[in-house]
């Protein structure tokens, strides 16, 4: 029996070893110089011909290739006739938290309670995870990976998709708080009798008033001795230095606007709005009181039937054409393994009526600004990291998002996962098919 057993196990590990992901890469040795790409910054500006250097992971030069072609030095990537980008962010993602939906023992998204903002998700973070593999060759190479669950669920953190293990991964740690507004209004419970209809909650207030309570004791223990070590207590201390954003997720009208009271009552200065389906409803006062959006996914269905049809695509278009700061979130049903749709939800906007440079905005420069990592990330610009890829085509499109060359810090990637194994493999069967007729 015990024979049997060890045989299983390492046939067990052996099977884990051929699926595991790709070995991170190594660090960049010499200079990469990208030649003759339409270079898309991420800003809004696009360079028709241009030469891109990067040297020990930074970007050292984005010019015009034709006034600079002679500038180029080490590895010279011929990149005529594709386009680069910088890396894509994944905001409010699960991903690296939960491998297996149906295998609770991969689940590791949420925690057992209400007011958890102790709880660090950074911790649980699979940096070998095969779903976070499959995001590369998309061109979603960052991501804020967010818990879930509770009142408050806990803090996010920004990894980069290629690395060892979750210290490797992290490009900022802890960044934000994330709470779970309540609703207002609920659907009646019909196993206890009640009516199945939409109903204003008896209890929204009450929900409000315990956050609220929440906050204070929290201030009241912070002010004090400490000396119980109160962790929930003792983790809002960078929330009330301002030193974390408050990322609040919330749909409705109403609700929003009583985040928009409780931001100003509570004096926090960094707030996000996380799904904001209705937030046209109220952009003057999302622009008065300077509170970005991370829009929900955009291929999904109206929430109620009085909406337009086309809400969840036009959203993020329509916000920003409205001024507002607007990023695109993917969390929902699988929301992990759609995750790598991330350019293809920007692409959306663009048939929306956005331009193109600035639905490119919703998942570069716009996300790193929202989530704090704009001084070296979002952009192709000198001095910040050199996380980007080159696509044969247009990357937002899904005809043409086809990435020949990705690197992650200076590092180059490999575009290799078992999704793109599979392709190749039943490509040849069809091939040979065809061959054979």
């Amino acid at each position: 029996m015990k024979l049997f057993n060890i045989t299983f196990i390492l046939a067990f590990i052996s099977v884990l070893g051929l699926n595991a992901q790709q070995m991170p890469a190594e660090k960049q040795s010499e200079a990469v110089s990208i030649v003759g790409a339409t270079a898309h910054i991420g800003n809004g500006e696009v360079i028709e011909k241009s030469l891109i250097i990067f040297e020990d992971g930074k970007i050292t030069k984005v010019s015009d290739a034709s006034a600079a072609a002679s500038q180029a030095k080490g590895m010279i990537i011929n990149a005529e006739g594709k386009h680069v980008y910088p890396g894509f962010i994944a905001p409010n993602a699960s991903l690296g938290l939960v491998e297996i939906d149906a295998v609770k023992a991969t689940d590791d998204e949420d925690e057992i309670g209400e007011m958890l903002p102790h709880i660090r998700s950074l911790i649980a973070y699979n940096a070998e995870s095969q779903v976070t593999e499959t995001m590369r060759p998309n061109g979603v190479l960052m991501g804020q990976i967010a818990p879930r669950g509770g009142f408050i669920s806990g803090t996010s953190s920004i990894v980069q998709f290629d690395a060892w293990n979750w210290e490797d991964a992290a490009i900022k740690t802890d960044d934000g708080l994330h709470i779970n507004w309540p609703n207002s209004v609920r659907r009646g419970r019909w196993w206890m009798g009640e009516d199945p209809g939409v109903k204003p909650s008896k209890e929204y207030q009450d929900e409000i008033n315990k956050l609220k309570s929440f906050f204070a004791e929290a201030k009241a223990y912070l002010a004090g001795d400490q000396k119980d070590n109160n962790l929930p207590y003792l983790a809002m201390k960078d929330v009330f230095n301002k030193n974390k954003t408050v990322y609040i997720h919330v749909d409705g009208e109403k609700e929003m606007l009583d985040v928009i009271a409780f931001k100003k009552d509570e004096n926090l200065d960094n707030l996000v709005l996380v799904g904001a389906y209705d937030a046209l409803n109220i952009t003057d006062q999302l622009k008065e009181n300077n509170i970005p959006v991370l829009t929900g996914r955009p291929h999904s269905l109206p929430n109620q039937d009085g909406d337009d049809y086309d809400l969840p695509y036009k959203l993020a278009a329509e916000l920003t054409k409205k001024g507002v700061l607007v990023g695109i979130e993917g969390s929902g049903d699988m929301e992990r393994m759609n995750s790598r749709n991330l350019p293809f939800y920007a692409g959306t906007a663009v048939a929306f009526g956005l331009d193109k440079e600035e639905a490119l905005k919703l998942i570069t420069s716009n996300t790193a600004k929202i989530l704090g990592i704009d001084d070296f990330a979002g952009t192709l610009e000198e001095g910040k990291d050199a996380t980007l890829f080159i696509s044969e085509g247009d990357a937002l499109d899904m005809r043409t998002n086809k990435l020949t060359d990705a690197f992650i810090q200076g590092r180059k990637i490999s575009l290799e996962t078992r999704q793109t194994k599979l392709w190749k493999r039943y490509m040849q069967k069809y091939e040979r098919q065809e061959a054979s007729k």
